[in-house]
């Protein structure tokens, strides 16, 4: 009986500021309407004395009891809001929970966290060179939880929705969110059981991207860079090569691959140090599950596609049909 007379006071309690809040509506904001800005991390007090201020509220203490009444309070967004006109206290709470509902913002597969950069400035969420000065900061890297020692690979492709009154460490920190809560539990089971670290299946994962955009080919590719990692063959990636190439021109030469750098897999053997791009979900699928094929190369059909090979004499004339004939 205790519990439900108190269920019940609650109950009553609650309906009651409800409908105080529902009578009580703020006066008319100033003309030309009010605009609210609430950021990350903005106390329920301040927010209160803002939307006061501004003639969106009469009374900062009902604001407050209704917010936290509703538990509201907990799920008020950053963000810019417009008041047009006389609003009650539960609207505005409510408007608040809701959030600006920007439009999402899509980062594709196989970005590098340069071309992320300029997508973000493009959509007036802050200066590229402020998202690129936390790239290769190790304090940021690790407050992040990056599990390598550059953000390349870690900036999850996905749609999003953020707002220019986010830092730049908090919208790239909300990418590395979703790449941990993507690659799951079985994720790292796979990745240990094949040997490898997370920085190892992401990079293998990155050129595994780059090299296809066919889903139906990824499998394949992932299996022909296992094959060559297990006998000690050079993984020979054309995009590696071109990461590791500063201000690459576009036309990639003889010099190039026979030009020592870290990620020219063409004279380094095993993988480069690091991820040569942003990796989605299905590049890292392939990564942990090659397919069992023999073969050892494969060469563009310039269709988007590619001819696979198991010998070297094979791959030539695979390269003399569909490349040399076509130069």
């Amino acid at each position: 009986m205790r519990w439900l007379a108190l269920g019940l006071t609650l109950t009553a309690l609650a309906l009651g500021i409800g409908g105080v809040a529902f009578l009580h509506r703020g006066p008319t904001p100033t003309e030309g309407g009010a605009l609210i800005v609430i950021r990350q991390g903005d106390a329920l007090t301040t927010i209160g004395e803002r939307l006061a201020q501004a003639r969106v509220i009469r009374s900062r203490p009902l604001f407050r009891l209704w917010a936290r009444a509703t538990g509201l309070d907990r799920s008020i967004q950053p963000g810019e809001y417009r008041f047009d006109e006389a609003t009650d206290v539960r609207a505005v709470v409510r408007k608040l929970a809701r959030g600006t509902q920007r439009p999402g913002l899509t980062i594709p597969e196989g970005l590098t966290v340069r071309e992320v950069a300029a997508l973000l400035a493009e959509a007036g969420l802050g200066a590229e060179a402020s998202f690129l000065c936390l790239a290769d900061d190790p304090e940021f890297l690790l407050e992040a939880g990056v599990p390598g020692a550059q953000l390349e690979g870690y900036l999850f492709p996905d749609t999003y929705r953020l707002s220019p009154l986010m830092a730049p460490g908090e919208i790239l920190g909300t990418m590395v969110r979703r790449f941990h809560e993507r690659f799951s539990a079985a994720h790292y089971q796979r990745a240990a059981a094949r040997g490898l670290s997370v920085n190892e299946v992401i990079t293998l994962a990155s050129i595994i991207e780059k090299e296809t955009g066919r889903a139906e080919e990824r499998a394949h590719i992932a299996g022909v860079f296992a094959n060559r990692l297990r006998i000690g063959m050079r993984l020979q990636s054309d995009p590696t090569v071109i990461y590791g190439i500063p201000n690459f021109g576009g036309n990639l030469t003889r010099t190039h691959l026979r030009e020592p750098t870290p990620y020219n897999t063409y004279v380094i053997s095993g993988l480069p140090p690091g991820p040569i791009a942003n990796p989605g979900l299905a590049a890292i699928e392939a990564a942990l599950a090659p397919a069992d094929v023999p073969d050892l190369y494969f060469v563009s059909k310039n269709d988007g596609s590619h001819a696979f090979s198991k010998t070297l004499a094979e791959h030539n004339r695979a390269v003399n049909r569909y490349q040399r004939r076509r130069r």
